[in-house]
């Protein structure tokens, strides 16, 4: 499972840090997430500069592609259709891939087109241009239709990692490498709170995974 984890100038690190390590919690079955970025290096809004692993384009094969927050993802949005803009680069294709967006980068779901008829969660902050998008904001840290999915709030990346771990290897799998990363002496109701958040939006499981 090859996932992009689209990392743009100013993403907020909880986003792209957290789903990154999480992700490649299942590395041992072959996962390998990787921030994926327009530019070679990319700041965040706490001032960390790190190094793409993989260039944009790359999202466009990957098997799962989740899109971080940031302070400048309105602008990215409003680039859209314009020469040289970001989003232009990407082609993706729910048919085949798992595709997931946390707080702003609900907006860049919306302006590809990728949302449809399909409600979503976002922050606070950016609801308002969601909204003004045509997409139906939820009071929710959570949802997902069929490969499409949305969060909301800086830990709801969590959300979205479960939720591509349960899409793509099962609850077993998911819940051994969460468990791995939960708080001591809590693990167990962690494991089950996160699972239970993602599992009424998972319908079917892999061949030989626990349901």
């Amino acid at each position: 499972m090859r996932i992009a984890i689209l990392t743009f100038d100013g993403f907020n690190e909880l986003d792209s840090f957290i789903a990154l390590g999480l992700l490649n919690r299942l590395g041992a079955q072959g996962w390998k997430a990787q921030i994926t970025s327009p530019t070679r290096h990319v700041t965040s809004m706490g001032g960390v500069t790190v190094e793409a692993q993989q260039p944009l384009e790359f999202a466009n094969e990957a098997d799962a592609v989740i899109f971080g927050s940031g302070l400048y993802t309105r602008a990215i949005a409003e680039d859209h259709g314009k020469k040289g803009a970001a989003l232009d680069r990407l082609q993706l294709d729910p048919l085949r891939q798992l595709i997931g967006a946390q707080c702003s980068g609900t907006l860049l779901l919306a302006r590809l087109g990728l949302l449809a008829d399909v409600p979503a969660c976002t922050d606070l902050t950016t609801k308002p241009w969601v909204v003004e998008a045509g997409v139906r904001v939820l009071d929710e840290p959570f949802h997902a239709r069929g490969p499409i999915a949305t969060a909301g709030g800086c830990l709801s990346s969590q959300y979205l990692a479960a939720w591509v771990m349960a899409r793509g290897a099962g609850f077993e799998a998911a819940a051994q490498a969460l468990h791995y990363v939960a708080p001591v002496g809590e693990k167990d109701a962690y494991v089950e709170r996160l699972l239970n958040v993602v599992r009424p939006f998972i319908h079917t499981t892999p061949p030989g995974a626990a349901p």
